[in-house]
């Protein structure tokens, strides 16, 4: 049995470890021990949850060599605020016997006083890729002695838009320096920014991209609208007592938000909300509160979740279908870790369905429909969103219309010839082949949560 002694850790190090109560190093962390130690850049591909923080903060402390100055040795870029907190956490418990000064830097609080800490001297820097991009440009954060660079959640980072500011970041830096990238999903324009900043990285693979995790059951219902998921949800958290921490995953702030209140109503002080609008304090405090057991669940979007690394999560619920079947693969991961089963239910409608086909595809796995629950109601009652669809709907059907009168003669002088003259509009693609706009459309819906 594999146990961290094999790694010959500093015994500051190893200390840490001892006192942490680990023994057995997860397989991302055996794999990627010593690719990481080579020095060579690594291109780790492995689902959430499987211990890649410490996959490469353990060969990295090894490698680690004190130096007289105040820039920073090492910089891990991570997508989300609560992500660097959890970070600055974990090198905390690992340098707890090291002389080593780590900062957390992220947008949304006083960017002097983050100045004034980058000024003060650091050794390991954990930030979002905005802010340490900002403080890299007033020249708080220079990057000459900077020997390794970590990108974790890389593709989460792309879907948020962040690949400008990564770019930039590495143009600023050096290249002799090791680069080791984490993904959970390996998609083209992760393989292009590998191509053009990476030095033939060794490919580290825990699972093939888009494979579920065995232990995760996956369950599915078609559902009529809005009302009637939230009469299902309540259905299940009634009559199910095993979902006793649970993730519900939602698209945006405003149906999180909706979906709270609703919830709230039948199960008052049960679940926590998680959004972009809400406070760091408020986050962090909730986060807190589920993790010590006094919340039965949270209600997120797929941007703060990914700040999110708690563990015994028994359920995971898609309200919404995710917007890029890729995230599908995060959600679920939130379950069924460290070898415990776990349970994925996700709720579709008509309109989500496309998704659904795109998810299975992804995995190469089906994913049939349970009979829905009869004693459930299912409303007719539309809210905004879904009656304005309905409303289009209506307002493109053609009208039938009796007989040849004026409006006909109308329509008929007004209908345009095309003699095969050059057009001023771009003919659209039909169907949903467009995928290069789709994937646009979803980052812009992602830029805004």
């Amino acid at each position: 049995m594999s146990t961290f002694e094999q790694f010959n850790l500093p015994k500051s190090v190893q200390k840490a470890i001892d006192e942490l109560g680990f023994t057995t190093p997860t397989p991302i962390q055996e794999k990627s021990f010593a690719v990481i130690m080579s020095g060579r850049d690594m291109m780790g591909i492995a689902q959430t949850g499987t211990g890649k923080t410490f996959a490469y903060l353990l060969p990295l402390l090894k490698l680690y060599k004190f130096t007289p100055t105040n820039t920073p040795k090492i910089v891990i870029l991570v997508p989300t605020r609560e992500l660097v907190v959890q970070v600055v956490e974990e090198v905390e418990k690992l340098t707890k016997y090291m002389s080593v000064k780590t900062l957390g830097i992220y947008g949304g609080v006083n960017i002097n006083t983050q100045k004034k800490a980058v000024f003060d001297g650091i050794d390991i820097l954990v930030g979002t890729p905005g802010r340490v991009m900002d403080l890299a440009l007033d020249a708080y954060i220079r990057f000459d002695e900077t020997q390794k660079l970590v990108i974790d959640e890389f593709d989460e980072m792309l879907n948020l838009g962040f690949r400008p500011q990564i770019t930039s970041i590495l143009s600023m830096m050096k290249t002799k320096r090791q680069n080791i990238l984490f993904s959970a999903t390996m998609t083209d324009e992760v393989d292009q920014v590998l191509n053009d900043y990476f030095d033939f990285p060794e490919e580290v693979t825990l699972a093939a991209s888009g494979t579920p995790l065995e232990n995760i059951t996956q369950i599915v219902y078609k559902v009529q609208n809005f009302n009637t998921k939230i009469n299902l949800l309540k259905h299940l958290l009634q009559n199910d007592e095993s979902m006793s921490r649970i993730l519900v995953f939602v698209n945006n702030k405003k149906i999180s938000d909706m979906l709270h209140e609703r919830i709230e109503a039948d199960f008052e002080g049960q679940f926590g909300i998680i959004h972009s609008n809400k406070s760091q304090n408020y986050r962090l405090n909730t986060m807190a509160s589920f993790q010590e057991g006094n919340l039965r669940g949270l209600i997120t979007t797929d941007v703060m979740a990914r700040g999110l690394d708690i563990s015994n999560i028994t359920h995971v619920i898609n309200f919404e279908m995710p917007e890029e079947p890729e995230l599908y693969m995060h959600r679920i991961g939130r379950t069924g870790r460290a070898d415990a089963n776990g349970t994925a239910i996700s709720f579709y409608t008509t309109r989500e369905e496309e998704v659904k086909i795109e998810i299975e595809l992804l995995m190469n796995r089906e994913l049939n429909p349970e009979v829905f629950p009869e004693e459930v109601e299912i409303s007719t009652l539309l809210i905004g969103p879904e009656k304005d669809k309905e409303k289009i709907k209506f307002l493109l059907k053609k009208p039938k219309l009796e007989g040849e009168g004026a409006f006909h003669e109308k329509a008929k002088k007004n209908t345009k010839v095309n003699l095969g003259g050059p057009s001023k509009t771009k003919k659209k693609t039909s169907g949903s082949v467009n995928r290069n706009m789709l994937r646009e459309q979803n980052k812009k819906r992602a830029k805004k949560k």
